[in-house]
């Protein structure tokens, strides 16, 4: 199994806009992998000069491309440039203000190669910078997932994924201000049936207080408009998946 793991190459997609404080944590959790097959592809949405001159540390470094954009485009765009690009066999996930565990995508790789599995995610454990001690529980979602169960809980943390990359040649995430991974994840499970969780805590989300998701009426927004425009969602079925989805955002993180 080692050695099909070792043929077996990764492409990490990384958006990347201001994110000075954490780029270099959540950079250095990659390199710190025991899996080697890798490449990480950045696309940097025009960010400040703070963030340019982290990323230019890494600019020469082999197993990084970086993508300097013109002007902003938001995650959406930035990610898709990457897996339109990409000639890997798979593609995982992360946002750059969260950090792997080092044996993460050799664990996971191993359970998608052995099962033969395309759609897989983990558990993991939200935090916040500001805290002194974790006030979050470790978020454990289901073990399968299948469109109907997603839409009502969307617990599949987008810096767990990793998808074998033949299947999303034809899915984009939406180009929606927020939530546009809600989408992206929709269409693959509508397309192959099933997702699967490797359950072990192998990534720590970072909750950050003032950022886009943190605000959770935007958050039912935003899910409600995708679920209407692009999952064509009628009124009732819409109702129920943001009530499903507000339940299970609370007893994963509280009234926080």
């Amino acid at each position: 199994m080692f050695n099909n793991l070792n043929t077996t190459s990764v492409e990490i997609v990384l958006p990347n806009y201001n994110s000075a404080p954490y780029l270099e944590e959540t950079i250095n959790s990659i390199l710190n992998q025991t899996y080697t097959n890798w490449k990480l592809t950045i696309t940097d949405a025009y960010s400040n000069l703070e963030t340019k001159k982290i990323l230019k540390k890494y600019a020469d470094h082999p197993k990084i491309n970086i993508i300097w954009l013109k002007k902003n485009k938001k995650a959406g765009f930035c990610r898709n440039l990457i897996i339109r690009n990409s000639k890997a066999e798979y593609l995982a996930f992360i946002d750059s203000d969260d950090i792997w565990e080092k044996n993460k995508l050799f664990k996971q790789m191993n359970f998608m190669i052995k099962n033969k599995y395309y759609f897989t995610y983990t558990n993991y454990q939200p935090f916040q910078d500001s805290q002194k001690e974790n006030q979050y529980k470790e978020i454990c979602p289901e073990e399968i997932f299948t469109y109907n169960k997603f839409i009502k809980n969307t617990s599949i943390a987008t810096s767990t994924m990793i998808v074998k990359n033949s299947l999303v040649r034809d899915i984009k995430f939406s180009n929606t201000k927020i939530c546009e991974d809600y989408y992206f994840k929709c269409q693959i499970l509508q397309k192959i049936k099933y997702a699967y969780c490797l359950k072990e805590n192998l990534m720590k989300y970072r909750i950050r207080k003032n950022s886009l998701q943190s605000n959770k009426i935007r958050n039912i927004y935003w899910i409600w408009y995708i679920n209407k425009k692009y999952n064509k969602m009628i009124l009732y079925k819409n109702l129920i998946s943001i009530i499903g989805i507000s339940f299970n955002s609370i007893k994963k993180y509280g009234f926080k």
